[in-house]
């Protein structure tokens, strides 16, 4: 069998992957640092074991694709809205802040303005792949952390759009030549007038958003009514490499093309669907693409420039980490925070590699820029997990916070309840159903919640609850009451959702944050919600009520009433919710009603305690008299 074939390379891939990871794990080095490093071993430049990494690259960049689709379906509306600051916000001022400090620096070394501009706008994009996946690693996803530089990566990745339509028009001598998508294969639109490729261009990106609007869903239904699980999952696969090829076609970005189909399933009903069944390729692919990386690394370029190589590499995370902790404090961020999101975001990223051979095409940098762009990109990426490493032990120094929790075994039996998220509202309830002496199994993805509680003897299991393989193991199938009490406002309603379409035995009781989440939970099928302030707002306003001189018996009436009212008010307004407009004037004219009625009847009883305390009176003074 020759050594460039497809099975002695996948071979050598999975081999490198399978000893280096595991390796790089226990040195505490991090997954990502053991593919680079495992690509950089097999690579053409040192062992050479499996030739030009060029079509494995490909085929590894469909991980990047994959992960581009998945977040896309989170970029919900609700979301954007909820994440606008770190997105149009942190996004955009890390964004213009590092491509022109870079692009600064560029024009001190000598380049072109132009050259400078599209180098600063380049190198201003981090790697989704290796960001994410360092903090999901350091347990920093889901904190306001993760949060950040998610936003910050969201804009980026939406950038990227509008990159493609500027940075042709910074070619030298306005000369640009025929564009082509970063490689990717050839170009569809390659003769055709400029006018005909923007037009061809808008039309696909338009056909992504049509199709997936109103032709996906029919589609998925139909494949959902076969009942074959291998055929949604082949559906779900096929969707995301059509619209690849459609981008590529007309000379985009295949992960963007991935990213917006992503955006428009994003309310989808197929949405969680997709997602279970397209994350174990994610995973994979993701892999084989930093082995890439690392097998891409031009050592033979380092070689003959290596202060040049190095000193630009360590002098691009140097300004990245400037701009970002700059921005971070500028938005009020702490300065722990900003510095952690700053070394996170400290590298180049995969869309840059996307837009070097792009812009190399259209002529904006030389052949000589574009590998020496490269190089650093690459380089910066295999350097990011190392840095992260040693900012956590020198500057952190709180590796333990950072840890994993210990996994701690589900009990044998099943529970009565499995209580999701255990902070101060779900402690409150699982001490009451433990106190009634139910089996309760509880879960908790905050590493800095799950060590503190479990000093004080709580057996908490870590975990991401909206996990259908952790709920299973935790016993969903076979409880009774599943008690949402997480956090996360979507991670909330992801979960509900889920737990009803694959444990329909349980009973869902879900805490939500205000009205709105409220209707949200009971749209996607919880059975119960209360929202967290509701009842300690009415013994709030009681003790105000019986400070200002109310009996206890009108007291108890009014927060009686108020609660009935708001309870009929939830129900009614349900079809309505969603419709601003409508929405909006039937809560002020239910308002007034229902102040209307607690008005009245307050006065009854006010009447009614007059009438008893005279009865009262008469009564005392006949006794007396008698």
């Amino acid at each position: 069998m020759h050594a460039d074939s497809f099975l002695i390379q996948a071979l050598v891939y999975l081999a490198a992957g399978v000893i280096s990871v595991p390796i790089a794990k226990r040195l505490g080095l991090g997954s990502v640092l053991g593919y680079l490093i495992a690509g950089a071993l097999v690579g053409p430049f040192v062992l050479d074991l499996v030739g030009e990494q060029g079509d494995v690259m490909r085929f590894g960049e469909f991980g990047v694709v994959i992960l581009l689709f998945l977040i896309g379906l989170e970029v919900r509306p609700a979301l954007l809205w909820e994440m606008r600051t770190s997105i149009f916000g942190l996004g955009l001022a890390q964004m213009l802040a590092s491509a022109a400090l870079m692009g600064a620096v560029a024009l001190m070394l000598g380049a072109d303005w132009r050259v400078a501009t599209a180098a600063g706008l380049i190198l201003a994009l981090s790697s989704t792949a290796i960001v994410l996946q360092n903090l999901e690693e350091k347990g920093l996803r889901q904190g306001p952390i993760g949060q950040a530089a998610f936003g910050v990566l969201l804009f980026q990745d939406l950038a990227v759009i509008p990159l493609f339509a500027f940075l042709p028009l910074l070619a030298i001598g306005h000369q640009a030549g025929v564009v082509e998508a970063s490689g990717h294969g050839g170009n569809a639109l390659a003769g055709l007038p400029e006018w005909a490729r923007v037009l061809a261009t808008f039309g696909a990106v338009a056909g992504v958003v049509i199709g997936g609007r109103y032709l996906t869903r029919p589609m998925f239904r139909f494949i959902a009514a076969a009942r074959l699980r291998e055929i949604f999952t082949a559906s779900a696969l096929l969707l995301v490499v059509g619209v690849a090829a459609l981008m590529e076609l007309v000379g985009l970005s295949p992960a963007l093309g991935a990213f917006l189909a992503g955006v428009v399933l994003a309310e989808s009903e197929f949405r969680r669907e997709l997602e279970t069944d397209i994350e174990p390729f994610r995973g994979l692919l993701l892999g084989l693409f930093f082995i890439t990386v690392g097998a891409g690394l031009n050592f033979g370029l380092i070689v003959a420039q290596p202060v040049l190589v190095i000193s630009l590499t360590l002098g691009l995370m140097a300004a990245k980490f400037v701009a970002m902790w700059a921005v971070g404090l500028l938005f009020r961020r702490s300065r722990k925070d900003a510095a952690t999101i700053a070394v996170s975001l400290a590298q180049g990223g995969e869309f840059a590699f996307v837009l070097i051979a792009f812009v190399l095409t259209a002529r904006v940098l030389t052949a000589e820029q574009a590998a020496l762009a490269t190089a650093v990109v690459a380089l910066s990426m295999a350097l990011t997990p190392i840095a992260f490493v040693l900012y956590e032990k020198l500057v952190l120094n709180r590796t333990g916070l950072l840890a994993e929790p210990e996994q701690i075994p589900f009990d044998e039996g099943a529970p009565d309840a499995i209580v999701a998220g255990f902070g101060r509202f779900g402690q409150i309830a699982t001490r009451l159903l433990t106190a009634a002496d139910f089996k309760v199994t509880m879960l908790e993805s905050s590493i800095e919640q799950i060590e503190t509680i479990r000093r004080f003897g709580w057996r908490v299991h870590y975990g991401d609850a909206t996990r259908l393989d952790l709920l299973r193991a935790a016993g969903a199938d076979k409880a009774k009451v599943l008690l949402v009490a997480i956090d996360d406002k979507d991670k909330a309603v992801e979960l509900v959702k889920a737990a009803t379409e694959y444990f329909p035995n349980l009973t869902i009781i879900a805490r939500a944050f205000d009205r709105r989440h409220a209707y949200e939970l009971v749209r996607v099928g919880g059975d119960e919600v209360v929202r967290e302030t509701f009842e300690s707002a009415l013994v709030f306003g009681k003790k105000a009520l019986l400070r200002l001189g109310m009996s206890d018996r009108r007291a108890a009436k009014a927060v009686s009433l108020f609660r009935d009212h708001d309870l009929a008010l939830f129900n009614k307004l349900a079809p309505v919710y969603g419709e601003e407009e409508r929405y909006a004037m039937a809560v002020r004219d239910s308002r007034e009603t229902m102040e209307k009625l607690l008005s009245e009847e307050m006065r009854r009883l006010k009447k009614e305690e007059a009438e008893e305390a005279d009865n009262d009176g008469k009564a005392k003074a006949l006794r007396e008299a008698s």
